[in-house]
């Protein structure tokens, strides 16, 4: 049988409001607590001396971080999260490997990078173009599928995150990064390949990532198995050609390219990271442009020995 009032227990009612029934437990001290003295927890809610006592736990450096990231608004958060620019990237890069099969076209020719096409003392016509247009051309399907399978498992998580035009500046920004990269430690030699702009991606993901708190090891550890391949590889065909320069050159793999769009990636990623708020769009802005103009100045390094 029960009764239409509940029998009086001093434990049912709030210890801070007594005349206020309640059977909500502190998931801390385990006391009553009436609805205005509940705050949400991860788990259940606490009573606010439990809250202050928790609050004033909390290292300097969590306190700085909370703020940081509670009052810091990301720029133009993008409401349509798909990853169209990704999407778009790989669509173009697949037409444009089908254009380079066309027998008799040469496509290849007018796309792939050399440095001599940068220098002005090579002999040869200005080309700045392929600085970028290196990206589009490939040696073979397993190239340019890894390449494009790497672009969409990264660019499916980072361009929702930064939005669409900035992953489009960070792949830009890598890709030129990679061939910049060429022309200073490997002037002259022909290279074709997104690979620079892929590394990028990863470089800006790791920062980006490290900011933000989340753990990045993973990432890390396959940016460094793929920077470490070629020379691997390199070391073992050194073994049986005995120069080890001849090897590296022979696996067709420009870690130039890498090291260069990683570097450049990472720095996109930094000012993406840094320059977070609203009101820092014209400096972040401003940053990625000086971060272009100093990868083009680079030029001027190979550009004055080669006189």
């Amino acid at each position: 049988m029960t009764s239409a009032e509940p029998r009086r227990n001093s434990d049912d009612y709030c210890y801070r409001h007594p005349d206020r029934q309640s059977f909500v437990l502190c998931q801390r001290c385990l006391r009553t607590i009436c609805p205005e003295c509940q705050t949400p927890a991860p788990v259940g809610v606490i009573c606010p001396e439990c809250l202050r006592e928790q609050q004033g736990a909390r290292s300097p450096a969590q306190r700085k971080a909370e703020r940081r990231w509670a009052t810091a608004r990301p720029v133009a958060a993008p409401v349509d999260t798909r990853p169209l620019v990704t999407y778009a990237i790989i669509a173009i890069t697949a037409v444009a490997y089908i254009v380079t099969l066309i027998p008799g076209l040469n496509a290849e020719t007018w796309l792939a990078f050399n440095s001599a096409f940068v220098l002005p003392a090579s002999g040869v016509p200005f080309q700045p173009w392929r600085l970028l247009t290196v990206l589009l051309v490939h040696d073979g399907f397993w190239h340019v599928g890894l390449n494009m399978l790497a672009l969409w498992m990264i660019g499916r998580s980072l361009e929702p995150l930064v939005g669409r035009w900035r992953f489009l500046a960070l792949y830009l920004i890598s890709g030129l990064g990679g061939s910049v990269a060429v022309a200073l430690l490997a002037p002259f030699t022909w290279v074709v390949g997104a690979s620079g702009a892929v590394f990028g991606l990863f470089g800006a993901l790791l920062v980006i990532g490290r900011h933000i708190g989340a753990n990045m090891r993973g990432i890390a550890i396959i940016i460094g198995i793929n920077l470490a391949l070629p020379f691997v590889f390199a070391l073992i065909g050194a073994i049986g050609s005995g120069s080890f320069a001849m090897a590296l050159s022979a696996i067709r793999i420009s870690w130039q390219a890498h090291l260069g769009g990683l570097i450049a990636g990472a720095l996109v990623g930094f000012i993406y990271a840094r320059t977070r708020q609203l009101r820092q769009r014209p400096l972040q802005i401003g940053l990625l442009v000086g971060l272009t103009v100093v990868l083009l100045a680079l030029l001027v390094i190979p550009a004055v020995f080669s006189l």
